[in-house]
């Protein structure tokens, strides 16, 4: 009963997997079961489900071609209208939109039968029919192509999300066709039914799974350990590769009056991203320290780590972050960085990288202006991770000094409840953990309350 949307369900991205391949491998074997059984036909099994069900059936529609025919419901978009949408981490294929779309998913179905269900009234524009439209044109040129164009179909209802009775009377008739031969595909009368009460339908009486049985939690924990036991050696260039670290090209620095004795500037990157940047100018000798905060200046100004550094001997340069402070990217409000930081990994990208180049390019920069003094990095919780991943590119020493930095980046679920997607990074422990890369740092690190 644990809710998987957020970094629950990310934590199989560190260890290199995905919440979305575990399960499919779990509904393979619940076909394996289905066909073991004497009293079933494994000839004609089907696939339904809603929402998060109905990604799953499509997906396991597609990888397994056991499934002879398959009913996703309010569920088939398109990826692209994944970007800056809130679809569930249960959905996220990293680097999807850098090979398919959802209409390749969809035809790899052919030839066997699949239709697709949305909803006029479905709040989630990833689910209108329009998205849906999109990806059932380009499926159905491979179902031509196939010479079984009557295998594909749509049907669209006047309701918001959910498995109606009347989407539920059209799964039933596209399964009395494919799997019965009767009828015509369209929607036939519901049976009598009479739904079962939670208890009964549960595998084990509430409080008494198996240990066997473990949650995502547990097998993150397992595999994690098992990642963490092997001998790795840190590798910067394999850092970079996991990260997406994209090789810098030509920036520009635009200075702008001071105000409150900051000098003013904006980084403005190769690829259209602007970071805003103020700057308390070193003395000669001092370190120059690079600083942020993962929501922007005004959540830096709260911390500790902001009045420790103002007090103390050193310049300083305070940076938004891509998508943070005045980069503000609109996010869903319940759900801050949620959609920004998957987005980017649809499109082979990661937040944290994205991160790291800002601090880079700050770097930099700072170094033409300042070339006697010591850049140094800072953070607060989840731009601490990102400090010490620049370190730990930086092939010279790099003095750290971060507030609520995580001990691991593996799952705790305090470590949930304190960071945003923007610690999702797929692969990254069979890379790196937080005590290897501080390794690679090769300076002085300062922790204020870090997050075991």
């Amino acid at each position: 009963f644990e809710y998987h949307g957020n970094n629950l369900g990310g934590s199989l991205l560190q260890l290199g997997e995905t919440l979305m391949g575990v399960q499919v491998v779990d509904n393979m074997r619940g076909v394996d079961l289905l066909c073991s059984l004497p009293y079933v036909d494994a000839a004609k099994i089907g696939a339904t489900g809603a929402s998060g069900g109905g990604n799953q059936t499509m997906w396991l529609a597609a990888m397994d071609t056991r499934i002879t025919a398959a009913v996703p419901v309010v569920s088939v978009g398109s990826f692209q209208s994944y970007v800056m949408c809130l679809n569930c981490i249960c959905e996220m294929l990293p680097g999807g939109l850098t090979f398919t779309e959802e209409s390749g998913i969809l035809a790899l179905v052919a030839p066997r039968a699949l239709k697709i269900c949305n909803g006029l009234q479905d709040s989630n524009p990833a689910f209108s029919p329009a998205e849906m439209l999109r990806s059932l044109r380009e499926a159905r040129k491979v179902y031509h192509a196939m010479g079984v164009s009557d295998h594909l179909d749509c049907y669209i209802f006047n309701k918001p999300h959910g498995f109606w009775p009347e989407v539920q009377e059209e799964m039933l008739g596209w399964f009395e066709l494919h799997l019965k031969g009767k009828g015509t595909g369209r929607s036939c009368d519901l049976p009598a039914f009479t739904t079962l009460p939670e208890d009964e339908l549960m595998v084990f009486p509430k409080g008494q799974r198996p240990a066997k049985v473990c949650s995502i939690a547990e097998y993150s924990a397992r595999k994690a350990a098992e990642i963490l036991s092997g001998e790795r050696h840190p590798d910067r260039g394999r850092l970079g590769e996991i990260l997406r670290i994209r090789k810098p090209g030509t920036a520009q620095l635009q200075e702008f009056y001071p105000l409150q004795g900051w000098r003013r500037f904006t980084i403005s990157a190769d690829d259209g991203r602007l970071i805003p940047m103020l700057l308390r100018p070193p003395l000669p000798g001092q370190n120059l320290v690079i600083v942020s905060a993962p929501f922007g200046k005004p959540d830096l100004e709260s911390s500790k780590l902001y009045k420790d550094l103002l007090q103390a001997p050193m310049g300083l340069a305070v940076i938004d972050l891509w998508g943070c402070g005045e980069n503000e990217t609109s996010n869903i409000p319940e759900t801050p960085d949620r959609c920004f930081g998957r987005s980017l990994l649809w499109l082979g990208m990661t937040l944290q990288g994205k991160w790291v180049e800002d601090y880079q390019l700050a770097e930099s920069f700072l170094l033409e202006l300042f070339p006697q003094n010591k850049i140094a990095a800072a953070g607060l919780r989840d731009s601490a991770i990102t400090a010490i991943l620049f370190a730990a590119l930086n092939p010279n020493p790099v003095d750290l000094v971060l507030e609520q930095p995580p001990s691991s980046l593996q799952f705790s679920p305090k470590r949930a409840e304190t960071y945003t997607h923007s610690l999702l990074i797929p692969g990254i422990l069979a890379c790196a953990d937080i005590p290897e890369l501080l390794t690679l740092t090769g300076g002085h690190t300062t922790t204020i309350a870090p997050v075991e």
